[in-house]
């Protein structure tokens, strides 16, 4: 059996180092055909449901094989309202995975941080258990998309915060903002630890919900765009439009490059 987990961060520290490690070809295959997503945001509200459902769309619309999961939801039982937003963005029902709750391993009753919900309940989030399911879809399906919860330093338990959770596995992040006030600088702090850590960002999406004034909303994407370049050189850069969830059609992502292999 092929620990495909270690493999994959394995070239991907290789490839910082310069070298490139020596692969059998179902090796090869295996790390290419797999491709999984961390999307985070700035803050909680900032679009994260919104913008994975519409990945999740824009991928499938490209006849990719994927899915969305949810690390963890508080205030809602029994299917994730995340995961059914998702679903809805991509014009379908609940897969057995949402209804089996592996795409969403945890749910709390209590709208609160994840750590205290879970404390409320009893319960401890346990990370090996995240892990497990994200591995399990991964072995399903070929792009994955994995919603966090809250922003990157919102702790998952007492000891673990989301960023170490991502670190940890080294999944390349989608990084979401937005143009409302105090996004410039949430962002840069956001942008920050990410470079701190070693995190690799696959992309900034800006998203123009909330509306803003026109100036603001051209200003901050022109600011945060600048920085995104100064902070991760070759990361991304993609703009969601104001949604309106009754009509999808036509909804222009900006998104050329951004999942080609």
């Amino acid at each position: 059996m092929i620990n495909v987990e270690g493999l994959i961060i394995n070239v991907k520290r290789e490839e910082r180092s310069g070298k490139l490690p020596i692969l059998s070809l179902s090796n090869i295959l295996i790390v290419l055909k797999m491709s999984t997503y961390f999307i985070t945001a700035i803050d909680t509200d900032a679009g994260k449901t919104i913008v994975t459902g519409l990945l999740g769309k824009y991928l499938k619309d490209q006849k990719a094989d994927v899915i969305t999961m949810k690390l963890s939801q508080t205030g809602c039982e029994e299917v994730s309202e995340d995961i059914e937003k998702h679903r809805e963005l991509m014009g379908e029902d609940l897969r057995p995975e949402d209804l089996s709750g592996e795409t969403c391993p945890y749910l709390f009753n209590f709208p609160a941080s994840p750590h205290l919900a879970a404390e409320m309940e009893g319960r401890i989030i346990d990370p090996k258990r995240l892990i497990q399911s994200i591995r399990s879809i991964e072995s399903k399906y070929q792009e994955v998309l994995v919603e966090g919860v809250g922003g990157l330093m919102v702790p998952i338990n007492h000891d673990v915060l989301v960023a170490d959770f991502v670190q940890e596995h080294d999944f390349p992040v989608i990084l979401v903002t937005s143009g409302r006030l105090g996004s410039i600088n949430h962002t840069l702090l956001t942008l920050e630890v990410l470079k701190n850590r070693g995190i690799t960002v696959h992309g900034m999406i800006y998203n123009h919900y909330p509306v803003t004034a026109p100036e603001i909303t051209a200003d901050s994407g022109l600011v945060l765009k600048k920085h995104l370049k100064n902070y991760f050189p070759e990361a991304l850069w993609g703009e969601v439009p104001f949604v309106d969830e009754h009509s999808l059609d036509g909804i222009d992502m900006k998104l050329e490059g951004w999942f080609s292999e």
